[in-house]
């Protein structure tokens, strides 16, 4: 795991030339929603790119559209004799703690789950920090003090984001309030853009001047409603400013493509290292997306306010408590 914060902290651009086989086989499986969901998977998706690019080496690739093909394609990935396989999401754990324990000698990285076996790095990420810091700009800029979340799947990790977010509007002003619907309770949540507009539109309706979406494609729905309506959104995972400048407040970013990235290359140079790591805003795993395109809502002041937030979580100062710590 240090291998791994080290690379993270040097910027995970150094190209190299590792003293390895040339017939090195990586190998990814996308979750639900797809590669292109400009969000999660995409992020993935990025890294494996700028990996092949780097070396030439080019990636085994599966994207699943349904649950019964977790294992299937993990299977696949074994036939085709590949060193690394990074599986993308928290709902391939079950499949790979099976996976693994049957096939010791092959490696494999999942994002956003934890799997116990000792051929399995897991990478997780503090996604309450930095929903927190999305929260303070939410609360900041509104103008009603009500501010709206729309999350995917109803699981843990979802309740994760939302938590960090609530601290986060409430670290400003104890008094807003923040309006949850969550948009469903299975994998089908992650890609139904239409249903995640429809909730946004019920917010802005009570109220709510920004809304955060961390719902996967689905959130899409939601940046497009935002425009539509003439009021916020927060995107998730990769920097969505882009989608809809002038609307977009920011974007919690989790840095999923580095993630992906290190797992192929520290497998190529036969550095990679099984275990658990949690990427924070310390490790620069999370944080927010301030560019060109949100310049304008994001002021120097309000970019001031979460600058000496962020410093003081990394310091201690602030404890933002995840949604896991809560339920114990």
């Amino acid at each position: 795991m240090r291998k791994f914060l080290a690379l993270l902290a040097v910027g995970w651009g150094a190209m190299v030339h590792p003293a390895v086989a040339d017939d090195f086989v990586p190998a990814i499986i996308f979750d639900m929603g797809g590669k292109f969901d400009k969000s999660f998977n995409e992020a993935a998706y990025r890294g494996a790119e700028r990996f092949r690019e780097e070396t030439g080496i080019d990636y085994l690739e599966f994207e699943i559209t349904n649950e019964a093909q977790r294992e299937q394609a993990l299977q696949r990935m074994i036939r085709k004799d590949a060193d690394i396989t990074v599986t993308v999401g928290f709902g391939f754990a079950t499949a790979l703690d099976r996976i693994a324990r049957e096939n010791p000698d092959t490696k494999f990285t999942i994002i956003d789950s934890v799997v116990d076996q000792p051929n399995v790095q897991s990478i997780t990420f503090k996604e309450h920090e930095g929903s927190f810091l999305v929260g303070m700009a939410a609360a900041l800029v509104s103008k009603t003090g009500k501010v709206g979340f729309v999350g995917g799947m109803d699981i843990p990790l979802i309740r994760n984001f939302l938590h960090g977010y609530e601290q986060g509007v409430h670290y400003v002003d104890e008094n807003d309030e923040v309006i949850v619907n969550m948009t469903g309770s299975t994998p089908a949540a992650w890609n139904d853009p239409a249903r995640g507009a429809e909730l946004a539109i019920s917010q802005f309706d009570r109220g709510a001047d920004v809304v955060y979406a961390a719902a996967g494609a689905t959130g899409l729905g939601v940046l497009q409603a935002a425009e539509d309506q003439g009021k916020l959104a927060i995107g998730v995972d990769s920097n969505q400013n882009y989608l809809h400048p002038g609307v977009m407040l920011t974007s919690m970013v989790k840095l999923v493509d580095n993630a992906v990235y290190d797992a192929f290359m520290s497998a190529y140079k036969d550095e990679w290292d099984p275990g658990a790591v949690s990427l924070g805003l310390a490790d620069g795993g999370v944080g927010y997306a301030l560019d060109e395109h949100n310049r304008d809502l994001i002021t120097p002041e309000i970019e001031a306010e979460l600058e000496k937030a962020k410093a003081a979580i990394v310091s201690g100062e602030i404890d933002v408590e995840s949604y896991y710590v809560a339920q114990k």
